[in-house]
């Protein structure tokens, strides 16, 4: 009779441990998209809950045809956790110049290994307004020798970053996969056409493509 109960109080916190997972992450992005929609109210940074080290800054949308993710300030283990980070040192999401995002292979970024070049993005800053980005590279580098670059050329874009290959055990591994997109408005003023490198091989920017400022790792 003890080990029976001992048993069902065994699958009992399992269940529950089962359930709270999902709970959990479902209450998190409840509070996430509250505190988007009062920061864009109030046009100021509002915490998901008092404990929170990050905050929402914007939102992305990819063309998975899910709901658009809230992005958080910074790209700590928090931020990751609940959502893409957005790297501190690149332009904030709605602002002129190179937005670069973080996010983890296995959960809100797993998305990245189906998009392709022409693709489309968006995202979403304070002000509400939705910048759309086409998709014009993707790219496999070795973080270990190359950093991202903000290029200041006057060039709108944006950046999305994870750990590569998807599929690999050890988390912590050296590559990165590296989406690059432009401002579409400004494609399709210049009339230009993506064109898709090989996806399977793994480039190296030259120093040029080089982050003085700062580097990204997942």
């Amino acid at each position: 009779m003890r080990a029976l109960m001992m048993l069902t109080v065994a699958a009992a916190i399992t269940l529950v441990a089962g359930l709270w997972i999902p709970l959990k992450a479902q209450l998190a992005q409840e509070l996430l998209n509250m505190a988007w929609a009062q920061s864009q109210a109030e046009q100021a940074r509002n915490r998901p809950w008092p404990w929170a080290d990050t905050w929402p800054v914007g939102r992305l949308r990819l063309p998975d045809g899910n709901e658009p993710m809230v992005v958080l300030a910074g790209t700590s283990g928090e931020s990751l956790a609940f959502g893409p980070g957005h790297v501190t040192a690149s332009a904030l999401p709605g602002h002129a110049g190179t937005v670069i995002l973080a996010g983890h292979r296995d959960t809100h970024f797993s998305v990245l290994q189906e998009i392709r070049v022409g693709d489309k993005l968006a995202l979403q800053g304070l002000d509400g307004d939705w910048h759309r980005y086409q998709v014009v590279n993707e790219r496999v580098v070795d973080s270990r020798q190359s950093r991202l670059d903000f290029r200041p050329d006057g060039i709108n874009r944006l950046v999305l970053v994870t750990c590569y290959p998807f599929d690999a055990l050890d988390p912590h591994g050296p590559m990165r996969y590296v989406i690059e997109a432009e401002d579409l408005n400004e494609l399709q003023a210049g009339g230009q056409v993506a064109v898709r490198p090989t996806r399977t091989q793994a480039i190296v920017p030259p120093k040029s493509d080089l982050l003085t400022s700062a580097n990204v790792g997942l």
